[in-house]
């Protein structure tokens, strides 16, 4: 167990190093990633960024749910809002990953269909036991409701592998109007 004495010496010794300083509230790649919350699959470790270079949404299996959309939606407001000179556009990445703890969940099948915000008969739609499908969709849906808020926006799927610590180009990148 990692304790609290421990969470404070670690960040002395971030804050020591001073690379959190003169960071960009959004990231200056004008990268998102929508990722899992498991513990193995940080998507700046997996994908080699510094801090200040993404902006990460985690949820569990790194779905794109209304929550995801929501939040999206307000992330386009900070945008505008802290913008200045910085161009519009963004890439978003949809990480899905090997052994995802999802799959636990679909014998809830309530439980999934409600954090998509559909029916229990719509569930196979979403590929839950499929991470190379999932992020199909995933990325699919995103590129759907970006078209009239973020034409511009990138989309690209990925799923890494947790056994190889690699990771596979499913959706390529494409725009969101395309």
């Amino acid at each position: 167990m990692i304790h609290t004495a421990d969470l404070v010496s670690r960040n002395a010794r971030f804050a020591a190093g001073e690379s959190y300083k003169g960071l960009h509230i959004l990231g200056s790649g004008q990268l998102m990633v929508i990722g899992c919350v498991d513990s193995r699959v940080d998507p700046s470790h997996v994908l080699g960024l510094d801090l200040g270079e993404v902006t990460a949404i985690r949820n569990v299996g790194g779905r794109v749910t209304p929550a995801v959309l929501r939040t999206l939606t307000m992330l386009t407001k900070v945008s505008a809002a802290h913008r200045g000179d910085r161009p519009a556009g963004t890439h978003i990445v949809v990480m899905h990953h090997t052994d995802c703890g999802i799959k636990d969940i679909a014998a809830f099948p309530e439980m999934l269909a409600n954090d998509f915000g559909i029916p229990v008969e719509a569930l196979d739609g979403k590929a839950v036991m499929d991470p190379f499908a999932s992020v199909r969709v995933d990325a699919g849906v995103l590129k759907e409701v970006l078209k009239t808020t973020m034409p511009a926006g990138l989309v690209t799927g990925l799923v890494y592998d947790v056994e190889t610590g690699l990771i596979e180009v499913v959706a390529p990148t494409a725009r969101a109007g395309d």
